[in-house]
């Protein structure tokens, strides 16, 4: 990430589509994205033009309207799981595939500039087993809540056109430091992350409240 900007290499959509089955049921999701090729899209404080989500309970919505993942994780991943190829952009179901920067440079509120629309880091992703579907591997959740390389939420400030060129301008970084690595550790409660930081990310405003709630999951542990 070099001072102020996030570089852009996809930008990625996917209406639901069928992706598979789970416990004997038919599952639709709108995890199997693909690089757009239009010069600029809209964004909805819900949505890019273009994507969706078949499950608006668990998924989408102004926490979850725009995911991002570092390309950086690719090779790692790609290594890990043993493919004999390296992974490509949307390999995890993320709208932007950036460069630059990972989960221990980017911090829960900061603000990015992207085209015409504003929008704020609000939570780590917790993946579920759609993810592992669409990877085609069962183990990739417990891999992805050990490793750290979970990705964030952006939420919608300002709507506009957006451009899928980059870079993303870095409009502004929260004082508070939390980074998206550190609210992802303090939500296990076998991190190790002390108590007292833990209560200091839920005063964390931006934070997601869903991600709050895992955080109170675990003071309660704790108690």
């Amino acid at each position: 990430m070099t001072p102020g900007t996030v570089g852009l290499v996809s930008v990625n959509v996917s209406l639901p589509t069928y992706l598979g089955q789970h416990r004997g049921q038919p599952v639709e999701s709108g995890i199997a994205k693909q690089p757009v090729e239009a010069p600029d899209l809209w964004l909805s404080q819900v949505n890019l033009e273009g994507d969706g989500q078949a499950d608006l309970v668990d998924h989408g919505g102004p926490d979850k309207a725009v995911y991002a993942y570092p390309s950086e994780h690719l090779p790692a991943w790609s290594d890990e799981l043993e493919l004999g190829h390296v992974l490509g952009p949307a390999a995890f179901g993320e709208n932007l595939t950036t460069a630059g920067c990972a989960e221990a440079d980017v911090c829960i509120g900061d603000r990015w500039a992207w085209g015409g629309a504003v929008l704020e880091i609000c939570q780590p992703r917790w993946p579920c087993f759609k993810l592992a579907l669409h990877r085609g591997r069962g183990d990739i959740q417990r891999r992805m809540r050990a490793n750290g390389r979970t990705g964030w939420y952006l939420r919608v400030i300002e709507p506009g056109r957006v451009p899928v060129a980059g870079p993303i301008r870095v409009a502004e970084r929260h004082p508070a430091g939390a980074t998206v690595l550190l609210a992802h550790e303090a939500a296990s409660p076998r991190s190790g992350v002390p108590t007292d930081v833990v209560e200091a990310l839920l005063d964390v405003e931006p934070l997601a409240l869903e991600w709050k709630g895992h955080l109170l999951a675990v003071l309660e542990a704790h108690s």
